[in-house]
């Protein structure tokens, strides 16, 4: 596979940030960007602004932070509520208040997923084996 050399212009304080988390991390600076960018690349399309910046910052958490981020779930209340109103929808529909709070429940649904999905990517990355699904099961 090929690689592209590229420049990139960062602020002073943005490349004192990543410098020292690579020396944090004991890898080149080189390495820490591809690693930034690749994490974040699968997104750009599917995310909002802040949950973009967020799942790029998410490359500079620890190992354990990143465990508990895999693990991460909606509160069972907000799920439950979700699968009342998939019910609902299919029995008899909802009316516009009730599609407003559907909606809002599977964007941190779908937020919910990303974030699993990234935490599970940089672990991968890092040297993890993520396929073991008992590994992500919510903490009781």
């Amino acid at each position: 596979m090929g690689a592209q050399q590229i420049t990139l212009n960062l602020p002073d304080a943005l490349y004192e940030q990543l410098k020292a988390a690579a020396e944090r991390s004991r890898r080149s600076l080189d390495d820490v960007l591809m690693e930034a960018v690749a994490a974040l690349a699968p997104v750009l399309g599917t995310a909002s602004t802040g949950l973009r910046s967020s799942l790029a910052q998410m490359a500079y958490l620890n190992d354990a932070a990143l465990f508990q981020a895999a693990r991460t779930t909606m509160a069972p209340e907000q799920r439950a509520r979700l699968e009342a109103l998939h019910d609902q929808q299919q029995r008899s529909g909802l009316d516009r208040a009730e599609q407003a709070e559907e909606q809002a429940l599977l964007g941190l649904y779908h937020e919910t997923l990303l974030v699993r999905a990234q935490a599970a990517v940089l672990l991968k990355q890092r040297g993890y084996d993520v396929s073991d699904p008992d590994q992500f099961a919510p903490l009781a």
